[in-house]
């Protein structure tokens, strides 16, 4: 099965192996030490560790669209938002009458600028399962329409990367209307509970954490399936050469249109993972600059990698945690001084650089190196 043959590689597996010993380690720091210990993980850095694990799963989403199909989308923040905003709409529908307002049915957001009734789009959102599906249906289905219009009038290149910062771009000012129904520029928050779960206990944050790095794992064993497929060489083909791929008799654009999806319908995930750690999700989230930010994130860590996407993301997060700490006055120069020095002396990213290393590693010894020797 297509599915279990990532399993069997080594690099998968190395992957894997890394991710959930991580998970482990911080769950058993945070648990088994004390407070007052220096590796002691406080539920703070588990929700981090935890938000960085959503953008990992959405530099992988980012990556089979750009490393494997050739796509540069700068508009991947959207389908992120959109499954934020379906996870957003079900946690707000879960707090009911322990709103300021008391209202059992209408958000507090809603009372304050005078709502009469639910909108119909916020039906069945009191419903985990519907708005799990939500969670995947909304930017697969915008990610479908969009990507059949694009991929059959043969939008490629500069022209589509354009085309998707333009979507997340119009999105992101239709979501700050207050009209729309989506808490204007405030967004949804005030969060209560997931599941029935509190979700301002360490034990939730904990679960979410975890849940994130599952889905990470799930996300990346989805996308190594898809590319070590059939599917992936004819999505490499359409990359570096989508005529002679048509001329062999590929449908082209369904290839790219249902990579598209799936990598859509993953970044949805991300986003519903990311809302009840951070707490809010605002139109701020369908920023083109956020987009683009992704990715840096998958240019740095490695392109065509997958597991690069996720170094990169991670570096890159911390990163910014760290200088905004040490310089909050200056740390967007000290980032984009590591983004220089990166793209300068690491042209193919952090993964690239692993990769010489192997190769060097794995290449014979000549009779004439050993003798220099």
């Amino acid at each position: 099965m297509w599915l279990t043959r990532p399993l069997r590689e080594r690099s998968t597996q190395l992957f894997l192996g890394v991710l959930f010993a991580a998970l482990i380690v911080v769950t058993a720091l945070h648990l088994l030490m004390p407070q007052d210990s220096a590796l002691y993980v406080s539920s703070y850095t588990v929700t981090l560790l935890g938000k960085y694990l959503c953008y990992a799963l959405l530099a992988v989403a980012v990556d089979l669209v750009w490393g494997y199909l050739g796509i540069l989308s700068l508009g991947h923040g959207a389908f992120f938002a959109l499954g934020g905003y379906a996870m957003g709409m079900y946690l707000m529908r879960q707090i009911g009458d322990r709103g300021v307002y008391g209202d059992p049915l209408l958000p507090d957001f809603m009372v304050f600028l005078n709502w009469q009734e639910l909108p119909w789009y916020w039906q069945g959102f009191d419903m985990a399962w519907f708005a799990f599906i939500m969670v995947l249906l909304a930017p697969g289905l915008l990610a479908l329409v969009f990507g059949f219009l694009a991929f059959r009038s043969r939008v490629t290149g500069v022209y589509l990367s354009i085309i998707t910062q333009a979507l997340t771009f119009a999105l992101m000012l239709a979501f700050f209307r207050n009209e729309m129904g989506f808490g204007g520029n405030n967004g949804l928050t005030d969060f209560k509970d997931l599941l029935g779960f509190d979700l301002r206990t360490d034990a939730t944050r904990l679960g979410l954490f975890l849940a994130t790095g599952i889905a990470l794992a799930i996300g990346y064993v989805v996308c190594r399936g898809i590319v070590t497929s059939k599917l992936g060489r004819v999505s490499v083909a359409c990359r570096d050469a989508e005529a002679r791929t048509r001329f062999l008799g590929y449908r082209v654009e369904r290839v790219q249109l249902f990579v598209f999806v799936v990598s859509a319908m993953l970044a949805g995930v991300a986003g519903a993972l990311y809302v009840p750690q951070v707490g809010i999700i605002n139109p701020s989230e369908f920023s083109p600059l956020f987009s683009i930010e992704v990715v840096v994130w998958v240019a740095l860590g490695g392109r065509a990698t997958l597991y690069g996407a996720v170094i990169g993301a991670i570096l890159v997060n911390y990163g910014k945690t760290v200088f905004t700490g040490i310089m909050p006055d200056a740390w967007l120069f000290a980032l984009g001084g590591l983004f220089v020095l990166v793209t300068v002396f690491l042209p193919k990213g952090i993964a690239g650089l692993l990769f010489t290393r192997k190769k060097t590693k794995d290449e014979p010894t000549t009779p004439a190196q050993e003798a220099t020797a």
